[in-house]
Protein backbone atom coordinates (compact mmCIF):
# COMPACT_ATOMS: atom_id res chain seq x y z
CA UNK A 1 0.00 0.00 0.00
CA UNK A 2 2.84 2.36 0.87
CA UNK A 3 4.58 1.67 -2.43
CA UNK A 4 1.34 2.19 -4.34
CA UNK A 5 1.00 5.61 -2.74
CA UNK A 6 4.59 6.45 -3.55
CA UNK A 7 4.12 5.50 -7.17
CA UNK A 8 0.81 7.25 -7.69
CA UNK A 9 0.90 8.88 -11.14
CA UNK A 10 4.67 8.23 -11.46
CA UNK A 11 4.88 9.12 -15.13
CA UNK A 12 3.04 12.41 -15.00
CA UNK A 13 4.62 14.75 -17.50
CA UNK A 14 5.25 12.31 -20.36
CA UNK A 15 2.82 14.08 -22.67
CA UNK A 16 4.36 17.46 -21.86
CA UNK A 17 7.89 16.40 -22.77
CA UNK A 18 6.97 14.21 -25.72
CA UNK A 19 7.23 16.91 -28.44
CA UNK A 20 10.89 17.37 -27.53
CA UNK A 21 11.48 13.61 -27.51
CA UNK A 22 9.77 13.26 -30.88
CA UNK A 23 12.02 15.92 -32.42
CA UNK A 24 15.04 14.24 -30.85
CA UNK A 25 13.99 10.87 -32.24
CA UNK A 26 13.60 12.20 -35.77
CA UNK A 27 17.00 13.89 -35.57
CA UNK A 28 18.64 10.70 -34.31
CA UNK A 29 16.90 8.59 -36.93
CA UNK A 30 17.94 10.88 -39.78
CA UNK A 31 21.56 11.03 -38.57
CA UNK A 32 22.67 7.54 -37.50
CA UNK A 33 26.30 6.61 -36.84
CA UNK A 34 28.09 3.28 -37.00
CA UNK A 35 29.47 1.44 -33.98
CA UNK A 36 32.43 3.15 -32.29
CA UNK A 37 31.89 6.28 -34.40
CA UNK A 38 28.95 7.79 -32.50
CA UNK A 39 30.60 11.17 -31.92
CA UNK A 40 27.64 13.39 -32.85
CA UNK A 41 25.12 11.05 -31.24
CA UNK A 42 27.12 10.97 -28.00
CA UNK A 43 27.40 14.76 -28.02
CA UNK A 44 23.63 15.06 -28.32
CA UNK A 45 23.06 12.70 -25.40
CA UNK A 46 25.64 14.50 -23.28
CA UNK A 47 24.03 17.86 -24.06
CA UNK A 48 20.58 16.57 -23.07
CA UNK A 49 21.89 15.36 -19.72
CA UNK A 50 23.82 18.54 -18.97
CA UNK A 51 20.71 20.64 -19.53
CA UNK A 52 18.93 18.51 -16.92
CA UNK A 53 21.63 19.01 -14.30
CA UNK A 54 23.48 15.69 -14.54
CA UNK A 55 27.24 15.55 -13.99
CA UNK A 56 28.34 14.39 -17.43
CA UNK A 57 31.51 12.62 -18.55
CA UNK A 58 32.15 11.88 -22.22
CA UNK A 59 34.63 9.68 -24.05
CA UNK A 60 34.16 6.72 -21.71
CA UNK A 61 35.30 3.60 -23.54
CA UNK A 62 35.49 5.53 -26.80
CA UNK A 63 32.33 7.54 -27.36
CA UNK A 64 30.46 6.48 -24.22
CA UNK A 65 28.54 8.98 -22.11
CA UNK A 66 27.91 8.80 -18.36
CA UNK A 67 25.60 11.17 -16.49
CA UNK A 68 25.28 11.07 -12.70
CA UNK A 69 22.58 12.66 -10.56
CA UNK A 70 22.76 12.33 -6.76
CA UNK A 71 19.75 12.94 -4.59
CA UNK A 72 20.55 12.03 -1.01
CA UNK A 73 21.22 8.65 0.54
CA UNK A 74 19.83 5.60 -1.17
CA UNK A 75 20.54 2.92 -3.78
CA UNK A 76 22.25 3.54 -7.10
CA UNK A 77 20.41 2.65 -10.32
CA UNK A 78 22.06 2.47 -13.74
CA UNK A 79 19.87 3.15 -16.79
CA UNK A 80 21.51 2.25 -20.09
CA UNK A 81 20.90 3.08 -23.74
CA UNK A 82 22.82 2.21 -26.89
CA UNK A 83 24.13 4.83 -29.33
CA UNK A 84 25.01 2.99 -32.54
CA UNK A 85 23.24 2.13 -35.79
CA UNK A 86 23.66 -0.53 -38.49
CA UNK A 87 25.13 -0.68 -42.01
CA UNK A 88 21.72 -1.08 -43.66
CA UNK A 89 20.05 0.93 -46.43
CA UNK A 90 16.73 2.24 -45.15
CA UNK A 91 13.70 1.38 -47.30
CA UNK A 92 10.84 2.52 -45.07
CA UNK A 93 9.87 5.46 -47.29
CA UNK A 94 9.45 7.65 -44.22
CA UNK A 95 9.89 11.41 -44.68
CA UNK A 96 12.63 11.30 -42.02
CA UNK A 97 14.36 8.20 -43.40
CA UNK A 98 18.13 8.02 -43.17
CA UNK A 99 20.18 8.73 -46.29
CA UNK A 100 23.48 8.66 -44.41
CA UNK A 101 26.51 6.75 -45.64
CA UNK A 102 29.72 6.06 -43.76
CA UNK A 103 32.99 4.17 -44.08
CA UNK A 104 32.98 0.75 -42.44
CA UNK A 105 36.00 -0.91 -40.76
CA UNK A 106 37.01 -2.41 -44.11
CA UNK A 107 37.13 1.00 -45.79
CA UNK A 108 33.92 0.41 -47.73
CA UNK A 109 31.22 3.06 -48.06
CA UNK A 110 27.99 1.70 -46.61
CA UNK A 111 24.49 3.05 -45.89
CA UNK A 112 23.59 3.56 -42.22
CA UNK A 113 20.22 3.12 -40.50
CA UNK A 114 18.76 2.84 -37.02
CA UNK A 115 17.21 -0.53 -37.80
CA UNK A 116 17.33 -1.87 -34.25
CA UNK A 117 15.52 0.92 -32.43
CA UNK A 118 18.47 2.46 -30.64
CA UNK A 119 17.00 5.85 -31.56
CA UNK A 120 13.83 4.77 -29.71
CA UNK A 121 15.94 3.72 -26.73
CA UNK A 122 17.87 6.99 -26.62
CA UNK A 123 14.69 9.07 -26.81
CA UNK A 124 13.09 7.03 -24.02
CA UNK A 125 16.28 7.30 -21.95
CA UNK A 126 16.34 11.08 -22.29
CA UNK A 127 12.66 11.16 -21.35
CA UNK A 128 13.28 9.12 -18.20
CA UNK A 129 16.29 11.30 -17.31
CA UNK A 130 14.05 14.35 -17.71
CA UNK A 131 11.20 13.11 -15.53
CA UNK A 132 13.53 11.82 -12.83
CA UNK A 133 15.29 15.18 -12.70
CA UNK A 134 11.92 16.91 -12.39
CA UNK A 135 10.61 14.56 -9.68
CA UNK A 136 13.46 14.47 -7.19
CA UNK A 137 10.97 14.68 -4.35
CA UNK A 138 9.85 11.15 -5.25
CA UNK A 139 13.16 9.29 -4.93
CA UNK A 140 16.40 9.09 -2.99
CA UNK A 141 19.75 7.76 -4.13
CA UNK A 142 21.84 8.06 -7.28
CA UNK A 143 21.02 7.67 -10.95
CA UNK A 144 23.75 6.72 -13.41
CA UNK A 145 22.72 7.30 -17.02
CA UNK A 146 24.94 5.29 -19.41
CA UNK A 147 25.01 5.93 -23.15
CA UNK A 148 26.88 2.93 -24.50
CA UNK A 149 28.61 2.80 -27.88
CA UNK A 150 29.18 -0.23 -30.11
CA UNK A 151 26.42 -2.52 -28.92
CA UNK A 152 25.98 -3.92 -32.42
CA UNK A 153 29.57 -5.14 -32.42
CA UNK A 154 29.24 -6.31 -28.78
CA UNK A 155 32.34 -4.32 -27.86
CA UNK A 156 30.89 -1.21 -26.26
CA UNK A 157 30.11 -2.47 -22.78
CA UNK A 158 33.53 -4.10 -22.52
CA UNK A 159 35.18 -0.88 -23.65
CA UNK A 160 33.39 1.19 -21.03
CA UNK A 161 34.22 -1.34 -18.32
CA UNK A 162 37.91 -1.34 -19.26
CA UNK A 163 37.81 2.46 -19.09
CA UNK A 164 36.69 2.26 -15.46
CA UNK A 165 32.90 2.51 -15.67
CA UNK A 166 32.32 0.78 -12.34
CA UNK A 167 35.39 2.33 -10.69
CA UNK A 168 35.22 5.96 -11.81
CA UNK A 169 31.47 6.30 -11.28
CA UNK A 170 29.03 5.20 -8.55
CA UNK A 171 28.71 1.42 -8.59
CA UNK A 172 25.08 0.51 -9.33
CA UNK A 173 22.96 -1.64 -7.05
CA UNK A 174 20.64 -2.30 -10.00
CA UNK A 175 20.98 -2.07 -13.79
CA UNK A 176 17.99 -1.53 -16.10
CA UNK A 177 17.58 -1.18 -19.86
CA UNK A 178 14.82 -1.44 -22.44
CA UNK A 179 14.79 -2.86 -25.96
CA UNK A 180 12.04 -2.52 -28.52
CA UNK A 181 10.50 -5.56 -30.16
CA UNK A 182 9.12 -6.08 -33.67
CA UNK A 183 6.88 -8.94 -32.61
CA UNK A 184 4.66 -7.19 -30.08
CA UNK A 185 2.33 -4.19 -30.32
CA UNK A 186 3.38 -0.81 -28.98
CA UNK A 187 2.24 -0.32 -25.40
CA UNK A 188 3.06 -3.87 -24.35
CA UNK A 189 5.91 -4.63 -21.95
CA UNK A 190 7.63 -8.00 -21.67
CA UNK A 191 10.09 -9.41 -19.13
CA UNK A 192 12.10 -12.64 -19.38
CA UNK A 193 13.33 -13.83 -15.98
CA UNK A 194 16.64 -15.70 -16.21
CA UNK A 195 18.37 -16.21 -19.54
CA UNK A 196 16.80 -13.79 -22.03
CA UNK A 197 19.34 -13.52 -24.86
CA UNK A 198 22.03 -15.93 -25.92
CA UNK A 199 25.79 -16.26 -25.82
CA UNK A 200 27.09 -15.59 -29.31
CA UNK A 201 30.39 -16.70 -30.81
CA UNK A 202 31.50 -15.80 -34.33
CA UNK A 203 33.85 -18.51 -35.55
CA UNK A 204 36.14 -18.42 -38.61
CA UNK A 205 37.18 -21.79 -40.03
CA UNK A 206 39.65 -22.31 -42.88
CA UNK A 207 39.87 -25.79 -44.42
CA UNK A 208 42.82 -26.73 -46.62
CA UNK A 209 43.19 -28.96 -49.66
CA UNK A 210 45.48 -29.46 -52.63
CA UNK A 211 44.50 -27.50 -55.73
CA UNK A 212 44.38 -28.82 -59.26
CA UNK A 213 42.32 -29.36 -62.40
CA UNK A 214 38.66 -30.18 -61.89
CA UNK A 215 38.97 -32.95 -64.48
CA UNK A 216 41.65 -34.71 -62.40
CA UNK A 217 40.32 -34.81 -58.84
CA UNK A 218 42.49 -37.83 -58.09
CA UNK A 219 45.53 -35.53 -58.14
CA UNK A 220 43.98 -33.13 -55.61
CA UNK A 221 42.48 -32.90 -52.15
CA UNK A 222 39.18 -31.10 -52.59
CA UNK A 223 38.48 -28.65 -49.72
CA UNK A 224 34.98 -27.95 -51.07
CA UNK A 225 34.02 -31.58 -50.46
CA UNK A 226 35.66 -31.40 -47.03
CA UNK A 227 33.64 -28.25 -46.31
CA UNK A 228 30.38 -29.89 -47.41
CA UNK A 229 30.95 -32.89 -45.14
CA UNK A 230 32.07 -30.65 -42.27
CA UNK A 231 28.99 -28.40 -42.44
CA UNK A 232 26.69 -31.43 -42.25
CA UNK A 233 28.73 -33.06 -39.47
CA UNK A 234 28.58 -29.89 -37.37
CA UNK A 235 24.81 -30.25 -37.17
CA UNK A 236 25.25 -33.49 -35.26
CA UNK A 237 26.68 -31.39 -32.43
CA UNK A 238 23.21 -29.92 -32.06
CA UNK A 239 21.20 -33.07 -32.70
CA UNK A 240 23.37 -35.69 -30.99
CA UNK A 241 25.89 -34.26 -28.52
CA UNK A 242 23.93 -32.05 -26.15
CA UNK A 243 20.79 -32.28 -24.05
CA UNK A 244 17.72 -31.65 -26.26
CA UNK A 245 16.44 -29.21 -23.62
CA UNK A 246 19.50 -26.96 -23.98
CA UNK A 247 18.93 -24.57 -26.91
CA UNK A 248 21.68 -24.22 -29.51
CA UNK A 249 21.81 -22.58 -32.94
CA UNK A 250 24.79 -23.34 -35.17
CA UNK A 251 24.55 -21.53 -38.51
CA UNK A 252 27.14 -21.42 -41.26
CA UNK A 253 26.44 -17.99 -42.69
CA UNK A 254 29.30 -17.73 -45.17
CA UNK A 255 31.29 -20.19 -47.26
CA UNK A 256 33.87 -19.13 -49.86
CA UNK A 257 36.19 -21.24 -51.97
CA UNK A 258 37.36 -21.43 -55.55
CA UNK A 259 37.53 -19.08 -58.52
CA UNK A 260 36.38 -21.05 -61.58
CA UNK A 261 34.30 -24.04 -62.71
CA UNK A 262 37.22 -26.36 -63.42
CA UNK A 263 39.67 -25.46 -60.67
CA UNK A 264 39.75 -27.26 -57.36
CA UNK A 265 40.94 -24.66 -54.84
CA UNK A 266 43.48 -25.09 -52.09
CA UNK A 267 41.28 -23.69 -49.30
CA UNK A 268 37.72 -22.87 -48.25
CA UNK A 269 36.76 -20.28 -45.64
CA UNK A 270 33.64 -20.62 -43.53
CA UNK A 271 32.02 -18.33 -40.97
CA UNK A 272 29.79 -19.65 -38.19
CA UNK A 273 27.48 -17.98 -35.72
CA UNK A 274 26.99 -20.10 -32.60
CA UNK A 275 24.22 -19.32 -30.10
CA UNK A 276 23.95 -20.97 -26.68
CA UNK A 277 22.89 -20.22 -23.11
CA UNK A 278 24.75 -22.42 -20.67
CA UNK A 279 28.56 -22.04 -20.36
CA UNK A 280 29.10 -25.79 -20.44
CA UNK A 281 27.06 -26.14 -23.64
CA UNK A 282 28.97 -23.27 -25.22
CA UNK A 283 32.27 -25.01 -24.39
CA UNK A 284 31.00 -28.32 -25.77
CA UNK A 285 29.94 -26.72 -29.05
CA UNK A 286 33.15 -24.73 -29.59
CA UNK A 287 35.30 -27.76 -28.90
CA UNK A 288 33.11 -29.84 -31.20
CA UNK A 289 33.40 -27.35 -34.08
CA UNK A 290 37.20 -27.62 -33.98
CA UNK A 291 37.20 -31.39 -33.44
CA UNK A 292 34.94 -32.13 -36.40
CA UNK A 293 36.80 -29.75 -38.71
CA UNK A 294 40.07 -31.50 -37.86
CA UNK A 295 38.56 -34.98 -38.15
CA UNK A 296 37.03 -34.36 -41.58
CA UNK A 297 40.33 -32.89 -42.76
CA UNK A 298 42.22 -35.95 -41.57
CA UNK A 299 39.64 -38.25 -43.19
CA UNK A 300 40.12 -36.47 -46.52
CA UNK A 301 43.94 -36.56 -46.27
CA UNK A 302 44.18 -32.78 -46.10
CA UNK A 303 47.78 -31.55 -46.26
CA UNK A 304 47.22 -29.06 -43.45
CA UNK A 305 45.28 -28.88 -40.21
CA UNK A 306 42.35 -26.44 -40.36
CA UNK A 307 42.48 -23.06 -38.67
CA UNK A 308 39.62 -22.41 -36.22
CA UNK A 309 39.39 -18.99 -34.57
CA UNK A 310 36.72 -17.30 -32.49
CA UNK A 311 36.56 -13.81 -34.00
CA UNK A 312 34.20 -12.18 -31.50
CA UNK A 313 32.00 -13.23 -28.60
CA UNK A 314 29.29 -11.91 -26.31
CA UNK A 315 27.93 -13.47 -23.16
CA UNK A 316 24.28 -14.26 -22.58
CA UNK A 317 21.93 -11.62 -21.26
CA UNK A 318 20.72 -12.84 -17.89
CA UNK A 319 17.84 -11.09 -16.17
CA UNK A 320 18.01 -11.48 -12.40
CA UNK A 321 14.86 -13.53 -11.62
CA UNK A 322 13.99 -11.76 -8.35
CA UNK A 323 14.43 -8.30 -9.85
CA UNK A 324 12.56 -9.36 -12.99
CA UNK A 325 9.53 -10.46 -11.02
CA UNK A 326 9.66 -7.37 -8.82
CA UNK A 327 9.56 -5.08 -11.86
CA UNK A 328 7.03 -7.33 -13.61
CA UNK A 329 4.66 -7.04 -10.66
CA UNK A 330 5.10 -3.29 -10.34
CA UNK A 331 4.70 -2.62 -14.06
CA UNK A 332 1.59 -4.77 -14.20
CA UNK A 333 0.09 -2.77 -11.35
CA UNK A 334 0.98 0.59 -12.87
CA UNK A 335 0.48 -0.04 -16.59
CA UNK A 336 -2.26 -2.66 -16.39
CA UNK A 337 -1.84 -6.41 -16.05
CA UNK A 338 -3.07 -6.85 -19.64
CA UNK A 339 -0.12 -4.82 -20.91
CA UNK A 340 2.67 -6.65 -19.07
CA UNK A 341 3.72 -10.28 -19.44
CA UNK A 342 6.59 -12.71 -19.24
CA UNK A 343 8.43 -13.21 -22.52
CA UNK A 344 10.25 -16.10 -24.12
CA UNK A 345 14.05 -16.27 -24.41
CA UNK A 346 15.61 -15.46 -27.78
CA UNK A 347 18.80 -16.51 -29.53
CA UNK A 348 19.94 -13.01 -30.47
CA UNK A 349 22.75 -11.37 -28.50
CA UNK A 350 23.41 -8.23 -26.46
CA UNK A 351 26.14 -6.96 -24.15
CA UNK A 352 24.01 -5.24 -21.50
CA UNK A 353 24.66 -8.00 -18.96
CA UNK A 354 28.38 -7.23 -19.11
CA UNK A 355 27.65 -3.99 -17.26
CA UNK A 356 25.70 -5.85 -14.57
CA UNK A 357 28.36 -8.53 -14.25
CA UNK A 358 31.16 -5.98 -13.90
CA UNK A 359 29.22 -4.12 -11.22
CA UNK A 360 28.27 -7.33 -9.44
CA UNK A 361 24.65 -6.18 -9.41
CA UNK A 362 21.34 -7.62 -10.59
CA UNK A 363 20.04 -6.32 -13.90
CA UNK A 364 17.00 -6.55 -16.14
CA UNK A 365 16.50 -5.70 -19.79
CA UNK A 366 12.81 -5.16 -20.47
CA UNK A 367 11.22 -5.52 -23.90
CA UNK A 368 8.69 -3.03 -25.26
CA UNK A 369 6.46 -3.62 -28.26
CA UNK A 370 7.09 -1.37 -31.26
CA UNK A 371 4.40 -2.24 -33.83
CA UNK A 372 1.32 -0.08 -34.38
CA UNK A 373 -1.38 -2.11 -32.55
CA UNK A 374 -3.96 -2.33 -35.35
CA UNK A 375 -1.29 -3.32 -37.85
CA UNK A 376 0.00 -5.95 -35.45
CA UNK A 377 -3.51 -7.37 -34.98
CA UNK A 378 -4.08 -7.46 -38.74
CA UNK A 379 -0.76 -9.23 -39.29
CA UNK A 380 -1.59 -11.79 -36.62
CA UNK A 381 -4.87 -12.49 -38.36
CA UNK A 382 -3.47 -12.67 -41.90
CA UNK A 383 -0.14 -14.28 -41.13
CA UNK A 384 1.78 -11.37 -42.62
CA UNK A 385 5.45 -11.22 -41.65
CA UNK A 386 6.16 -7.71 -40.37
CA UNK A 387 9.60 -6.09 -40.84
CA UNK A 388 11.92 -7.30 -38.11
CA UNK A 389 14.70 -5.63 -36.22
CA UNK A 390 17.81 -5.30 -38.41
CA UNK A 391 15.69 -5.09 -41.57
CA UNK A 392 15.59 -2.20 -44.03
CA UNK A 393 11.85 -1.81 -43.50
CA UNK A 394 11.75 -1.62 -39.71
CA UNK A 395 9.72 1.45 -38.68
CA UNK A 396 8.46 1.50 -35.07
CA UNK A 397 5.24 3.16 -33.96
CA UNK A 398 7.36 5.90 -32.51
CA UNK A 399 5.04 7.84 -30.18
CA UNK A 400 3.54 4.85 -28.38
CA UNK A 401 6.89 3.07 -28.22
CA UNK A 402 8.86 6.05 -26.93
CA UNK A 403 6.22 6.88 -24.32
CA UNK A 404 6.18 3.28 -23.13
CA UNK A 405 9.98 3.28 -22.94
CA UNK A 406 9.90 6.48 -20.86
CA UNK A 407 7.28 4.99 -18.54
CA UNK A 408 9.12 1.70 -18.09
CA UNK A 409 12.48 3.29 -17.31
CA UNK A 410 10.99 5.93 -15.02
CA UNK A 411 8.77 3.47 -13.17
CA UNK A 412 11.66 1.05 -12.71
CA UNK A 413 13.92 3.76 -11.31
CA UNK A 414 11.20 5.02 -8.96
CA UNK A 415 10.50 1.48 -7.79
CA UNK A 416 14.15 0.92 -6.94
CA UNK A 417 14.77 4.41 -5.53
CA UNK A 418 11.47 4.86 -3.71
CA UNK A 419 11.72 7.67 -1.16
CA UNK A 420 11.21 6.38 2.38
CA UNK A 421 8.20 7.82 4.19
CA UNK A 422 9.11 9.93 7.27
CA UNK A 423 8.85 8.13 10.59
CA UNK A 424 5.78 8.89 12.69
Amino acid sequence: MLLALLLLAPVAGVDQIYPHLDALYIDLHKNPELSSHEEKTAAKMADELRKLGYEVTTGVGGTGVVGVMKNGQGPTVLLRTELDALPIEEKTGLPYASHVTATDPNGKTVPVMHACGHDIHMSSWVGAATLLSQQKDRWRGTIVMVGQPAEETVKGAEGMIKDGLVKRFPRPDYCVAVHDSHDAPAGKVMVTPGYALANVDSVDVTLFGKSGHGAHPEATVDPIVIAAKTVLAWQTLVSREKDPFDPVVLTVGSIHGGTKYNIIPDSVALQITLRTYKPEVRKLMLEGIARIAKAESVAANSPKEPIVKVAESANATYNDPALSRRLLSMLGRELGEQNVSEWHPEMVAEDFSELCKAAGSPGVQLRIGAVEPSRFAQAQKSGEALPSLHSSGFAPDRERTIKTGVEVLTLSALELLAKPMPAR
